[in-house]
């Protein structure tokens, strides 16, 4: 359509609001700002002045037809998408969306295990069955991967009664599947194709990234704007193509979306997509810049493994996020979560996560290149001052489950809980995972095995941040028919 990618209609119009001085007797309590002095304070009058409710000059989030609308469309055309819908519960609200719209109960869908939990948590609401691909593990980094387009084909030729295939593009370490064959293979056999890209907004505005779910011709996806597009935490777009109803898509969002709509997130998504669009290509390969640099000195220093595009092979690493500066630790002799406590505790300096072999740093054009060099010499001294022997190291991340209900009946069977420890042979009735990246290492309804007994005890060994359980303290788990 090639519209007007300068135009921001919500953020205009919130900015006529606030000129216009409305006496408010409405909601939010705070009275733009006056009825909460110290809130004021710390944020500012302007964000305090025009966090509002929904009204006819602002439109309604759930039902737009004015300001809202016009966004929408925009935003789609900047995606290449057939209709954008602004999210406000993160991109965990658009992730169940999509899942809700292609299944109901019963019904089964084609994903990868190491999907984010808000993928199986649409499943435990929406009753829906996986079909697990398993995506296999790169040994040399402890990784898992994308899903083979053979493995996919194997498990839709097993399950042609299945109504969607679920993709992570790209994964949260970088790496991508062959989508376009995917999309090809799940729409010659009448299935949807539902992308998670929560981790690959540039690639609708940078040169040369990998391949976006809308240009493969998938049908819907999650696109975290949030991550690596500029808006504010907690915004997310949720990106349709023509086999999507959206009419129906609407209504499955306002199933669970609030009807207090953010006007601070909507607003940050106006401006991040019309910042990406007008300036994405700058901003993405000042990134690529910046990371690839950071790439090279990282595996100058020894011992670590930044890796990248050389992982490729064709299938289940059909491509890599060049954005993502992923660095394999295990050498050094410590883990992923060691090295990331060392670098926030002794350094100052924050990562997005380290797990049990690698530690993962978020690369955008907002950095300075003096804080990618703190990073680099900070990882140089930790490597002199804390490396040791890889003794009784974990040499991977993913464990591949035996999946022996779905996710809604163990979520919801009675049960009880009983030890971790004495957990093995068990049905999971609720999650374990390590957060971030929340890929679970047991979801509801797979089976308890002792390999996974070791990996969270060797991950709380770690420290690492475990969370999922009913108790607190991960010494727990709430097991199916006890």
């Amino acid at each position: 359509m090639n519209l007007n990618q300068n135009k921001t209609p919500i953020f205009e119009a919130l900015k006529k609001y606030r000129n216009n001085r409305i006496v408010k007797f409405d909601v939010p309590g705070h009275k733009g700002g006056r009825g909460n002095k110290e809130l004021t304070d710390f944020l500012g009058e302007t964000c305090m002045q025009i966090d509002v409710n929904s009204m006819k000059m602002l439109d309604f989030l759930g039902h737009p037809e004015s300001v809202i609308k016009e966004a929408e469309e925009i935003a789609a055309d900047a995606f290449n998408a057939e209709h954008a819908f602004f999210m406000v519960g993160g991109t965990t609200s658009s992730v169940q969306a999509i899942i809700m719209y292609a299944c109901k109960s019963g019904e089964k869908i084609i994903m990868p295990r190491n999907v984010h939990k808000s993928a199986i948590n649409a499943l435990v609401v929406c009753g829906a069955v996986p079909v697990y691909v398993n995506p296999g593990t790169n040994k040399n980094i402890g990784i898992a991967l994308g899903m083979s387009v053979f493995d996919v084909a194997d498990a839709i030729k097993k399950n042609p009664d299945a109504k969607a295939v679920f993709v992570n593009n790209p994964t949260y370490y970088g790496i991508c599947p062959d989508l376009k064959e995917i999309v090809k293979l799940a729409h010659e056999n009448n299935m949807l194709v539902l992308a998670d890209e929560a981790h690959g907004t540039h690639f609708y505005f940078g040169e040369n990234q990998p391949v976006s779910a809308m240009t493969a011709g998938a049908d819907a996806a999650a696109v975290s704007m949030h991550k690596t597009g500029g808006s504010l935490t907690q915004s997310s777009f949720l990106i349709c193509g023509k086999n999507i109803h959206a009419g129906y898509m609407r209504q499955i969002i306002n199933i669970t979306q609030t009807t207090s709509g953010s006007y601070l997130l909507l607003a940050s998504l106006d401006l991040a997509r019309k910042n990406m669009a007008l300036n994405g290509k700058e901003l993405i390969k000042k990134t690529v810049e910046f990371a690839e640099y950071a790439r090279s000195e990282i595996n100058k220093t020894g011992g670590y493994y930044a890796y990248s595009k050389e992982l490729i092979n064709g299938d289940n690493i059909y491509d890599f996020d060049l954005t993502k500066l992923s660095v394999y630790t295990r050498e050094i002799g410590l883990a992923g979560k060691e090295v990331y406590d060392i670098l926030r505790d002794e350094y100052d300096i924050q990562i997005e996560l380290g797990d049990i072999g690698n530690i993962l740093a978020i690369i955008s054009a907002g950095d300075r290149m003096f804080e990618i060099e703190r990073l680099i010499a900070a990882l140089s001294e930790i490597k002199r001052l804390y490396s040791k022997d890889t003794a009784g190291m974990f040499d991977h991340e993913y464990i591949n489950p035996a999946v022996r209900i779905a996710p809604q009946e163990a979520f919801y069977s009675d049960g009880k809980s009983i030890l971790i420890e004495q957990s093995a042979g068990k049905i999971s009735g609720e999650f374990v995972m390590c957060y971030p990246p929340g890929i679970p290492i047991l979801a509801p309804g797979e089976e308890i095995t002792k390999d996974i007994i070791e990996y969270i005890r060797y991950a709380k060994e770690k420290s690492c941040f475990l969370t999922g359980t009913e108790d607190m303290d991960i010494n727990y788990i709430y097991v199916v028919g006890e």
